[in-house]
């Protein structure tokens, strides 16, 4: 019933948005069982780093292979933005070898999207950033003060400014991409008014998990059509040893073909310290997801 009820909306996105978006994003339907081992990295937020470029060296300590910096906080003013910040983090990335996995506005869930209207500024100049620092998401976050669940008028406002900036973001070739505490399906209602190829979903099992979403359904409906990135999270526990069940994730992302970043956030036990926890963490991901 749930597919019958979605299908004819997916129908409607994939004929108006069009598919032909480079290997990294083709339709499920096109792709091969992947062969590549994925790549791992973690929020740097999550790593006790938030906006800062000691990032890079404690990823480098734990071993990930990425890092989905944050644009900046406001008592920075969103410091990426300024072309000599991305020089350094450039830097950092270069001598560390850690990569710039992908960028976030994690302050969008204290100061929401939908409410804020010099929000829609960090959003076009995040499209800039990404472009420069080489990376091709940006995660909007809305969580907190910018939840949208039983908002209809914060959606409406969202999609409003989404329609707005996606045109650069198709210009510039980067994603946009929505975490929210939504379902799949009201996802895809967003990406349906907005309109636009370049906005997609930041699936995180964690969250869907906890709201009650079947992860595994929701996965196989967005598919690699819809899903830019994914977090591997639990709350208060080491990955494996939670909720979500990680070798079915993994073997539904082979079955879709989704092959982008596995970015790590949480997973941290009561009394464990944080590059122990990490460490454990990247070892399970390498284990499940690469063997």
């Amino acid at each position: 019933m749930f597919m019958t009820q979605v299908t004819p909306r997916r129908t409607f996105i994939r004929q108006s948005l069009g598919i032909g978006l480079g290997v990294l994003f083709l339709p499920t339907a096109l792709k091969a069982k992947p062969l590549i081992p994925f790549s791992f990295g973690a929020c740097d937020w999550s790593i006790g780093q938030t906006a800062s470029l000691n990032a890079f060296e404690t990823a480098k300590i734990i071993g990930l292979d990425g890092i989905q910096v944050s644009l900046g906080t406001t008592k920075d003013n969103m410091h990426l933005r300024q072309s000599d910040m991305q020089e350094k983090y450039l830097r950092a990335s270069r001598s560390t070898g850690v990569k710039i996995a992908s960028l976030a506005i994690g302050e969008l869930n204290e100061v929401p999207y939908k409410s804020e209207g010099h929000t829609q500024e960090w959003v076009h100049d995040s499209i800039d950033v990404a472009k420069a620092l080489g990376c091709k998401v940006v995660l909007l976050a809305f969580f907190g003060k910018g939840d949208l669940r039983n908002d209809p008028e914060g959606k409406k406002e969202v999609i409003r400014k989404l329609k707005e900036v996606a045109p650069k973001a198709e210009r510039q070739d980067v994603f946009l991409a929505v975490e929210s505490w939504l379902s799949a399906e009201e996802h895809l209602d967003i990406i349906e008014k907005v309109g636009s190829s370049h906005v997609r979903v930041y699936y995180d099992v964690a969250n869907a998990t906890s709201m009650g979403y079947d992860i595994f359904q929701e996965m196989r409906l967005l598919g690699t059509d819809y899903i830019c990135e994914v977090h591997a999270k639990e709350n208060g526990q080491l990955l494996g040893k939670g909720e979500v069940d990680f070798v079915k994730v993994r073997n539904v992302l082979d079955e879709i073909g989704y092959r982008n970043w596995i970015i790590l956030e949480g997973a941290i036990p009561n009394g464990m310290e944080m590059t122990e926890a990490y460490r454990k963490n990247l070892k399970f991901l390498h284990q499940t997801f690469n063997t």
